[in-house]
């Protein structure tokens, strides 16, 4: 299993550490365009083999995708990040040339991959990659809903005072501060409804503390997070690579899903060598459908702005 990483900033950096420490990938490449950059993060990453007890092998190159070829999976990074007060939308101009310049030619070296989109604004690249590349639908997932309901269980985990193992929860809808859809509906400790520990007061705050999670660390930390969007790839790219048909909510090209066409956005997936192998339909309520349908339109707003 050969996985390649293009971008070898902080959520790149974390994504290869993730995928060499759990041990299931023979070889990660990582890929950037800045000189020695993606080499000397590998090289760094190589000197915890020892101590980490993986046996993965890491390289890193610049810009070379030949270094890429035979790939089975590919995590896109590349772009920019965002910084305090950005949104994600207002990264497009910059992050659409390079996300389909660099999808292409990974791509080209390797003809059956499966890509993991993580440059923002996210369900925009996704879809940007479907229409670049005319593959079919299960080989293009965007990461966002994993790390948003990743995001929505710390909050819930928090509020209840439980550990993060005792919580369940999902986050749908587009990857953005308004239009993702935590289903507090539906979220659970050890299958019971959470709703049985804390008052509806505290879970609308669990929601809007999660739907501005990236906002949140973006102030805090001067630019986008990483180890949690690293650990969500990671457990993404494993589901992929061993087959394990995981159920993550992510970016999908709707088909009349959710009465969605012709869009990329967080639904529930089931995740296995093939990529995405079962697009999940929830039985939502009439509010919950109102608000994927608001979702929807505000990420088809967004990819209105791609020359495609």
């Amino acid at each position: 299993m050969k996985v390649t990483v293009v971008g070898a900033g902080a959520v790149g950096a974390s994504c290869a550490e993730y995928i060499a420490i759990k041990n299931f990938a023979s070889e990660v490449v990582i890929i950037d365009i800045k000189e020695n950059f993606a080499e000397g993060k590998a090289m760094d990453l190589m000197q915890t083999a020892s101590l980490m007890g993986f046996d993965t092998k890491i390289s890193g190159s610049t810009n070379d995708y030949s270094k890429t070829a035979g790939s089975d999976i590919a995590v896109i990074t590349s772009g920019i990040p965002r910084k305090p007060g950005m949104t994600r939308e207002e990264l497009i101009g910059i992050n659409a040339g390079i996300v389909k310049s660099v999808t292409q030619s990974v791509l080209e070296h390797s003809p059956n991959v499966i890509f993991i989109v993580v440059s923002n604004p996210m369900d925009t690249m996704a879809y940007l990659t479907h229409k670049a590349l005319g593959i079919a639908r299960n080989r293009i997932i965007g990461m966002g809903g994993a790390l948003d309901s990743a995001r929505f269980k710390y909050r819930l985990a928090e509020a209840l005072g439980c550990p993060s193992s005792d919580v369940n929860g999902i986050v749908i809808g587009g990857h953005s501060d308004t239009g993702m859809i935590p289903l507090t509906r539906l979220a659970v400790r050890n299958s019971i409804p959470v709703t049985k520990f804390i008052s509806e007061e505290r879970l609308n705050e669990v929601m809007e503390a999660t739907k501005v999670g990236g906002a949140t660390l973006t102030k805090m930390l001067g630019t986008s997070a990483w180890y949690a969007p690293g650990a969500a790839v990671s457990s993404m790219v494993q589901s992929i690579a061993c087959d394990q048909k995981k159920m993550f909510p992510c970016s999908a090209l709707l088909e009349g899903e959710y009465g969605l066409n012709d869009i990329s956005i967080g639904v529930p997936c089931i995740i296995g060598k093939d990529g995405i192998e079962k697009i999940v339909e929830l039985d939502l309520n009439d509010a919950e459908k109102a608000k994927i349908q608001e979702s929807a339109s505000a990420v088809k707003k967004t990819n209105g702005l791609l020359e495609v």
